[in-house]
C-alpha cells in the first residue's frame, strides 16, 4: 500500500461536486470552421429535422439572426405551414374563456360586457353599434368640446378604454377566424 493516495472525495465537506471524477470529459467544439470554442449550443439543420448543429455561444447568435425558418419552401407550401401552425396554437387562445364571468352566452369575456355597459349597449351588440356608441361617447365628452369638465373627461377616457378592449376583441375573433 505504499504507492496508494487516499480520495478527497470522502468526508465532509467535499473538495469536489458530485459526479465529479477525474477522468478526461469530452467536450464538443464548436461545427463552424475554424471555431475552437466549445459547442454547447444545438441548433437545427433544417426545419422539422432532427439533426443539429452544435455552436458556441458567439456562432450561435449569428446562426439565429440569419435563420429563416420558411426557407427552401415554396409560397404556397409557407402559407400552408403558416396557417396549420396557427391552428395547431389556436388550442392555447381556448384559454381566454377564463375571462368570461356574468350575463351572455360566453361569447364575451367581462371585460367587453362592462365595455359595453360604459357604452350603454346590449351584450348582443353588433361591432357596427359598438362603432357608433364609441364615436358618440366620444364626440359628447371630447375635452375639445367640454374644456375643465371633469366628469366628461373621466367619461371620454372610459369610452376610449371601453373602444380598446371591444377592438381588441374583434381582431381577436377575426384572427380565430381565419
Amino acid at each position: 500500500m505504499v504507492g496508494a493516495r487516499r480520495s478527497n472525495d470522502w468526508g465532509f465537506p467535499r473538495w469536489r461536486g458530485y459526479n465529479a471524477s477525474r477522468e478526461a470529459t469530452e467536450v464538443r467544439i464548436c461545427d463552424r470552421y475554424g471555431c475552437d470554442e466549445p459547442g454547447d449550443r444545438p441548433a437545427p439543420k433544417s426545419p422539422n429535422s432532427p439533426e443539429r448543429w452544435y455552436f458556441c455561444e458567439k456562432h450561435a447568435a449569428e446562426y439565429n439572426r440569419n435563420y429563416n425558418y420558411f426557407e427552401g419552401l415554396t409560397e404556397e407550401e409557407r402559407k400552408r405551414r403558416e396557417r396549420d401552425e396557427r391552428r395547431a396554437a389556436a388550442g392555447f387562445a381556448e384559454a381566454s374563456h377564463y375571462g368570461w364571468a356574468g350575463p351572455g352566452d360566453g361569447t364575451r369575456s367581462g371585460d367587453e360586457l362592462r365595455a359595453l355597459d360604459i357604452l350603454g349597449l346590449e351584450t348582443d351588440a353588433s361591432f357596427d353599434d359598438v362603432k357608433k356608441a364609441w364615436r358618440r361617447v366620444a364626440k359628447e365628452n371630447h375635452p375639445d368640446v367640454k374644456p375643465d369638465d371633469e366628469e366628461a373627461a373621466r367619461n371620454f377616457a372610459a369610452g376610449q378604454a371601453a373602444w380598446n378592449v371591444l377592438k381588441t376583441a374583434e381582431e381577436r375573433r377575426e384572427w380565430k377566424g381565419s
